[in-house]
């Protein structure tokens, strides 16, 4: 298979484009034919609990949840997920790969305009860059359940 850049890739309106992996890229994948993404959408839908309960298991929880799924939809409105399970969205992200393998590895790829522009974060060093912005927000006062909200352009430190 050849490789294209991606400037190079055009499309027309109603058009479809498949470009299939390379055989070492597909052996490595989560999910490795059609055939088995059919049947684990067939699941999602037939028994949604099993199905996001097996994918909840692929993160670290800090306290499993009680139940996976609850809602309402006719008298008190209310939808939830993961009741009493605790995470760390951050932990996910980037702590639990600081053990391994990966902690040397491409965390974060950001890509500017122009295409020169370029900037790549392991996950070492993006620890680091979290961990510079939280004791940045410490010292502003910043504690642990406050809402921050921060805009910045598009840059990698975003």
């Amino acid at each position: 298979m050849s490789r294209m850049k991606t400037h190079d890739v055009q499309s027309t309106p109603g058009e479809e484009m498949v470009f299939a992996p390379s055989a070492s890229f597909a052996e490595k994948s989560l999910i490795s034919s059609v055939d088995e993404y059919k049947k684990m959408w067939k699941k999602s839908i037939e028994r949604p609990d099993e199905f996001w309960g097996e994918m909840a298991e692929n993160i670290d929880w800090f306290k499993k949840w009680d139940k996976v799924e609850e809602f309402d939809f006719k008298d008190n409105l209310f939808i939830r997920y993961f009741d009493g399970g605790r995470l760390n969205a951050s932990y996910n992200c980037l702590d639990r790969h600081l053990k391994g393998w990966r902690r040397n590895k491409a965390a974060l790829i950001w890509q500017g305009e122009p295409l020169e522009d370029s900037k790549t974060y392991t996950y070492l060093q993006l620890h680091s860059e979290v961990c510079k912005f939280a004791n940045v927000l410490k010292g502003m006062g910043v504690k642990k359940g406050d809402r921050v909200s921060v805009y910045l352009p598009m840059i990698p430190e975003l």
